[in-house]
Formats: structure tokens, sequence, C-alpha cells
């Protein structure tokens, strides 16, 4: 009751400095074609895509590379096939990649290897180099990290990541999108995240506008080792500061805050959003984390680069299942096989990935420099600057100003400002609050909130 009382409350606080602008036109709170998108994916093609890939046997980054019917070789070509044949039915929409190179004398890599990731590009109508991705991993492993020789059907990890990147690109690459979409096969995981890191190097050197990486691990599992039966959840994992942060950027964030609101954090912020707007029976658990305890995944390159991104996946893990030779011990069956997928789970959160993908890319550019005034003041002042020019903002019906609690995990209140790149907030002291910003399309599509200062930049 407090808090509802103390929401209430706030609201009228900001209206007096918004008199001038109540001509405003503010869009659709809701982009309707996000239905759409989110109601086409398929259970039964997730399914069928995992049943493929278990189907080579093993996965594993050591494993054979000439075959046609086992091993990773045969596994990323059919991949690189799948999204062919995607492209054909979207008029040739896609630009299909392979992006490599030979790993060496590591731990689970000792001898030269050719790590290959497989990448399709859907571009941009408007802004062509601003870009989001969704990732799953092409590779399993067993027991033995170096075993690339023994059965390892990998059908939770990651088989149903890959094939909702798959399910994902035969949805969204239906329609147009002012930004371009990447859907990423990405190989080596298991042995290092090599995969992610070449392809965060390829993504640098070609001055790609990366926004956000959602990278999906593990997304059909609904029965827990703790015994819990979950098909309604799923965990968002993200880092609470940049990875990039520079000494000087460090300080400035100790004196004005942001150490919850990076770029990757305010991405899951987004995302669990998208969840509540356009999907039913799924809630998204945010998780202030960079990964699961001590662990990693293929996100984690891209945050070393600088690039936001996010780990999506199920909410209760079964560790029996995970990296595990295929055998049964004390009535125990081991191994990550078919029986342990859900394929409607894979489907939420398939679609999940799908609307926020959307979202983004339906969006206009995010806004850039976004800065935050009014120390010893009874206002606080934003401002912010277009993130693009020209043909970029074609789409772009105005900026939505937001703030919060310092202590409040989501942004709860917000209101459209129009076309603009500067907003005062009276009667709210900058010392008690949280403020961002968010541009949003003429078909209410929207970015996710960038915080100002270094510590929020996307």
């Amino acid at each position: 009751m407090r808090t509802l009382l103390l929401s209430a409350a706030l609201l009228p606080l900001a209206l007096p400095a918004a008199a001038q602008d109540r001509d405003v036109q503010a869009p659709p709170s809701e982009a309707m074609v996000l239905y759409d998108v989110a109601d086409a994916v398929s259970a039964d093609r997730i399914m069928s895509d995992i049943e493929t890939l278990v189907g080579f046997g093993t996965r594993h980054t050591l494993s054979e590379t000439e075959s046609d019917t086992r091993g990773i070789g045969a596994a990323r070509r059919w991949i690189a096939g799948e999204f062919e044949r995607i492209s054909e039915d979207c008029g040739g929409c896609l630009e299909v990649r392979m992006i490599s190179d030979t790993i060496s004398g590591e731990d689970r890599i000792p001898e030269p290897t050719e790590v290959v990731s497989v990448i399709a590009i859907q571009r941009g109508t408007l802004d062509p180099n601003r870009m989001v991705m969704m990732s799953g991993d092409i590779d399993s492993r067993v027991s033995d990290p170096l075993d690339g020789t023994s059965d390892s059907p990998g059908a939770n990890d990651n088989a149903s990541g890959m094939a909702g990147v798959l399910e994902a690109a035969r949805v969204l690459t239906q329609h147009d999108f002012p930004g371009t979409i990447v859907y990423a096969g990405l190989s080596g995981e298991e042995q290092g995240l090599f995969g992610g890191k070449i392809v965060a190097e390829v993504a640098q050197e070609e001055g790609w506008d990366l926004k956000a990486v959602l990278n999906n691990d593990m997304i059909s599992n609904i029965g827990g080792v703790d015994g819990v039966i979950d098909n309604a959840t799923a965990r968002v994992f993200s880092e609470g500061t940049r990875a990039v942060e520079t000494e000087e950027e460090a300080r400035l964030r100790r004196f004005t805050g942001g150490e919850v609101d990076s770029p990757s954090r305010n991405l899951a912020r987004y995302i669990d959003r998208m969840a509540d707007q356009y999907l039913t029976n799924l809630d998204v658990m945010m998780v202030y984390r960079l990964d699961r305890y001590g662990r990693g995944g293929h996100h984690r390159p891209f945050n070393q680069a600088g690039f936001p991104g996010v780990r999506i996946m199920e909410t209760h893990e079964n560790y029996v299942r995970q990296h595990q030779d295929l055998r049964t011990e004390d009535g125990v069956e081991y191994g990550d096989t078919l029986e342990g997928v859900n394929p409607d789970y894979a489907a939420k959160l398939t679609a999940l990935n799908a609307v926020s993908l959307g979202g983004m890319a339906g969006a206009p550019p995010f806004p850039a420099n976004v800065e935050a005034s009014g120390a010893v003041e009874p206002s606080a002042t934003l401002t912010w600057e277009h993130g693009g020019e020209g043909e970029a903002l074609e789409n772009l019906a105005g900026y939505r100003v937001h703030w919060r609690e310092t202590t409040a995990p989501q942004w709860t209140h917000s209101r459209f400002v129009g076309d603009v790149t500067e907003y005062t907030f009276e009667n709210l002291v900058i010392d008690n609050y949280f403020f961002g910003v968010s541009a949003v399309a003429q078909d209410g599509s929207e970015t996710p909130v960038v915080f100002p200062g270094p510590a929020g930049r996307f």
C-alpha cells in the first residue's frame, strides 16, 4: 500500500514542467506487429530443429568436420543451409556468413582447431548499421571436455538455444525493421567461449553498432534438479557495470550512481517489460549477475568487448542433464537427451527473444550522450542527442523520459515528451531518483531506457 500511494503521489510532480508540451501527440503504447510475431513462433518447428541437431550424434568442437551426418561440421553446414532456406522464403533478405578462426594451445583446445560460427544478417531498412543479435550455441559436450567422439546429444544445452535462433529468424524475416537483426550460431562455447570472442572481434573490426546481444543458453528444460517444475518463468542475467569502464568513469559513477544501470542491465529491464506486454504466462526473473554463480556464457565475450548483452535461460536447471556421459547410475539417468526438452517452453522463450529483437530493431536510433544535471536544485534536467541522422530518424516519433526511486528494480514512471532533446522534472530532486530516456517510433516500438552518463551508454 505504501508503494502504491507513493507512486500515485509522484505522478503530479512532473506535470507542471510539461505544461508547454501538452499538444504533443503520443505514439501508440504498443507495437501491434509484435503480437503477431509472438503468435507466429512454432513449438513444433523448434522441436524438429532440436531433433535434427541431436541427430548429428555429437557437436563437440573437436569432433568430426568432414562427415555430412555426424559431428560439428555437419551441424554447422546444416544451420547455414537452414538460414539460406529462410532467406529464400523472404526474397533473399539474409546475408549468411561463416566467421572463423583457428584456436590452439588452450586447455580445452590443445591442437589447432578451426572454430566456425554461422551468422545471418537481416539488414535494416533505415539504419542498417544499428544491430541487435540473438545467439545460440552450436556445440555440445559430455563429462570430459576433451571428448570429441562420444555421443553428446546436447538437446537442451544447447540445441534448444540454436533452434530458437532459427525459429526467430523464420518469424522475424517475414517483417521489415528499420534496424538490423543478426541471428548467430556460435561455436566453441564449451571450450572457452571462443566463437563469441571471434564474432565480437569481427563486430569491432567492421564497426558494428551492436546495441544488444541476447544469448540463449538452455531454454527448453522445465524440471529442475531442485524438484521444481516451472514453465512460466525465465531468467535474464546481466552485468551491473560495464566491463570496459575506465578509471575516470568509475570515479564519476561513484558520485552519480549507475551501479545497477549498465546498458546490459537496462536491456534486461526491457526484456522484462516486453514479456509483460506481449506474452502471456511468462514472467522474467532479472538476476543481477553477469551469469550463474562462477559460471559463464556466450554473452560474456561481447560484454568484454563493450557490447551490451544478457543471458536468457530456464529458471530451474537440471545438472544431471548437463555435460554428462550418457549412463544410468543408482537409477538416475544422466545425459542431455530429448526427454529433457519441453518444446512449448522453448517456444515461449523464443517468442520473448523475437518480440525483444523486433521491438529494438523497430525503434528509432537509441538516445545518445544522455546527461543529467540538477545538483542543489529543486528540479532535475535530462539532455540527450539524436542517435542518428537523416534517413535513420524517419520513424522517430519522439522521446520518453523515465524515473524511479533508486531502490526500484524496474522503471516505474514515464511520460512521452515529443521530439525534443531536453526535459526538466520540476520538483523532483535529483538526489532522490534515477532518470533515463528512451526513443519511441511512430508505431510504438521503443528502445531500452538509456541511463545518463558513461555508466548507462549503449
